[in-house]
């Protein structure tokens, strides 16, 4: 039989705390031993420093860029320049704007790393340390960068270079050996023509501080987070975007005609630019030849010895020709000479044995270079595809795509190196030195022009300074081009996201991250994600961002920029077909200024002759390719 219990043991006895008592304590947080707290907050901070070396060593390696660019730009300036025109100043501007314009498109990569940084690809979430002030710092920092480059590059464009132009321009050597003209007098000579140039500016910024933008919003998609971000109403800021938007736009303009051109030359040319005869070879046979024709000249004017009369008038025509003749096959000789290292010292006559040597990589890096620009090429038309079928915004942003729907080769290819860094800046820079020299290449064709006129011409050694300075400005032009293709055709999602992706999961609150860590639904971050999920964890790079801003507000630049690359496509490709059947000539018009070069290089034959010259130079032995009655000459010349 059960006893009720006494009174004293009611008041011991411990009952459950209530439920709402309960929620409280599991909503509290659980404290930790103090040692594990300490633990933590040391992870904490070792993470912390982690992410600050990560930073560190991205700008560093940037760092290492840029000083790559100077030697760069120092050699290209050095190799094109005409030896008896150098001018310091000219030298200095130009390498100096090279290498700002070089490093604002390799700025990119850097900026993709840095954001990147604050995410992890394979959880789809932002890493501990990554808070948004850290985050807002990063980009902060970047648009700094950013903005000074830009900022340099129209500065030196369009009133550096100028005026250094015109300072060359106004240079009177008799004067200034007279002692008539002074520093100041050239001074004020220059900045009198810079003025234009000044007032260009003036209206430039002026318009875009004024100029309204993006009025028509019906229909284009801007309540998306990501356009409201980047539709710019700071006054300042547009009227930077503006000018720079102009100049992306003629830059453009030039871009599909002289880098298209070198885009499809450059390749062949490394394919096809290997001697045909070696120099020994050529050697040994112009001195048959140069003696041959001695020889001849002897006879003939042994056999009129004794006419009073003279020469007749066919043996009077073949003199000359013999004469002319040999004149040409001196100069060969002299050229074959130096080519050799005859009179050279031992290290320059050993670099001219390891430049043989290493001869077939230029054929085989041809090679790889035509890959590379076809799958560029390929890469583009399936973007501007995309572009023009499943554009978000269509015509009121500039084809802002939102996201891939067609499998890009050369993004996919930097957005899965871009997870181990630096692979992804290595392509990068290949690419954007690929599309640089193939732009030099399109000058050195093309020559400078202004519409079927030619104004100057880029050739190696024998570029004047006002030529070289003309360039420069086309190149500025052409590098701000470059910057906007590669970002929006050649790897659009690489460009503004890189490997970001985030968890699509529902989340219990707008600021908390998500988790995949057990459930993959990993989604790579684009404009048009506009979960709370995107929000919280994608962070767009701030020179795509840029590029949007000026597409977006400006939608007229961004609708000729994009139909302006499939004009690129095409100029490609018909300068692709048309230079598999003929060699390309880079000066027509300048036959006799370019012979020696043309003679030193031969002309072109089968690939077993390549190698056959290329062995040659190695060894320094020729290949008698005839007797002595100089059928070897004459076949060598008829090659």
């Amino acid at each position: 039989m059960t006893t009720a219990p006494t009174a004293s043991q009611i008041k011991d006895l411990k009952l459950p705390p209530p439920a709402a008592s309960r929620a409280r304590n599991a909503e509290s947080p659980i404290r930790l031993p103090s040692g594990v707290t300490k633990v933590l907050d040391s992870l904490k901070v070792l993470t912390a420093a982690m992410a600050l070396i990560q930073s560190t060593l991205i700008w560093v390696v940037y760092a290492v860029v840029v000083a790559l660019l100077v030697a760069v730009a120092s050699i290209f300036v050095y190799l094109y320049q005409a030896p008896r025109e150098r001018s310091a100043t000219v030298s200095i501007v130009c390498i100096f704007t090279i290498t700002a314009l070089l490093a604002t498109v390799l700025l990119l990569p850097v900026d993709v790393a840095l954001v990147s940084s604050t995410t992890s690809s394979k959880l789809g979430r932002r890493k501990e340390w990554a808070s948004d002030a850290h985050v807002a710092n990063i980009v902060y920092t970047l648009k700094i960068v950013y903005y000074t480059l830009y900022s340099l590059d129209a500065v030196l464009c369009l009133l550096v270079v100028p005026f250094t132009y015109f300072w060359y321009e106004e240079y009177d050597e008799v004067a200034a050996e007279e002692g008539n003209q002074t520093i100041g007098s050239r001074l004020g000579g220059a900045l009198k023509y810079t003025l234009a140039f000044i007032a260009l500016v003036v209206i430039l910024f002026l318009v875009g501080f004024f100029v309204p933008v993006a009025r028509d919003r019906s229909g284009a998609h801007y309540g998306l987070e990501y356009f409201k971000r980047i539709l710019e109403e700071n006054h300042p800021e547009r009227a930077l975007t503006f000018a720079l938007g102009l100049l992306i736009t003629i830059g453009t303009l030039i871009y599909i005609l002289y880098t298209a051109a070198g885009f499809a030359l450059l390749p062949v040319a490394f394919i096809k630019s290997a001697p045909a005869i070696s120099a020994p070879t050529l050697t040994a046979n112009t001195a048959s030849a140069l003696e041959q024709n001695r020889e001849r000249q002897r006879q003939l004017e042994g056999r009129n010895a004794g006419s009073p009369e003279g020469l007749n008038s066919k043996d009077r025509r073949e003199l000359d020709a013999l004469v002319r003749e040999e004149r040409t096959l001196v100069r060969r000789e002299r050229l074959a000479a130096e080519a050799s290292g005859e009179h050279s010292n031992r290290l320059v006559k050993t670099w001219m044995k390891i430049e043989a040597a290493f001869r077939p990589l230029k054929l085989l890096g041809g090679f790889v270079l035509m890959i590379v620009a076809i799958l560029v090429w390929v890469s583009m038309l399936l973007t501007g595809i995309d572009k023009a079928k499943n554009s978000v915004c269509k015509t009121h942003c500039g084809y802002i795509l939102g996201h891939v729907n067609i499998l890009n080769p050369m993004n996919w290819i930097l957005v899965k190196a871009a997870k181990v860094f630096p692979i992804d800046n290595v392509i990068f820079l290949i690419l954007v030195l690929f599309f640089f020299f193939s732009s030099v290449v399109g000058m050195a064709s093309l020559g400078i022009r202004f519409l079927w006129l030619r104004l100057f011409q880029i050739r190696n050694g024998h570029t004047s300074p006002q030529a070289l300075l003309m360039g420069t400005v086309m190149l500025t032009l052409m590098a701000l081009a470059i910057n906007y293709a590669i970002a929006n055709m050649v790897a659009p999602q690489y460009a503004h996201y890189g490997p970001q992706t985030y968890c699509d999961k529902p989340l219990r609150h707008p600021t908390d991250q998500p988790d995949c860590s057990e459930h993959q639904k990993l989604r790579p971050c684009s404009e048009t994600a506009d979960s709370d999920a995107a929000r919280n964890v994608c962070t767009a790079s701030v020179g795509s961002t840029f590029l949007d801003t000026i597409t977006v507000n400006f939608s007229f630049f961004g609708v000729v920029d994009f139909w302006a690359q499939f004009v690129f496509l095409a100029v490609y490709l018909i300068v692709f077909v048309v230079s598999l059947f003929r060699v390309p000539k880079l000066d027509e018009f300048q036959a006799e200024a370019d012979a020696e070069e043309e003679e030193e290089e031969g002309l072109l034959a089968s690939t077993g002759r390549r190698f056959g010259a290329t062995w040659q130079d190695i060894t320094g032995r020729s290949k008698n390719y005839g007797t002595g009655n100089g059928q070897g000459a004459r076949r060598e010349n008829a090659d």
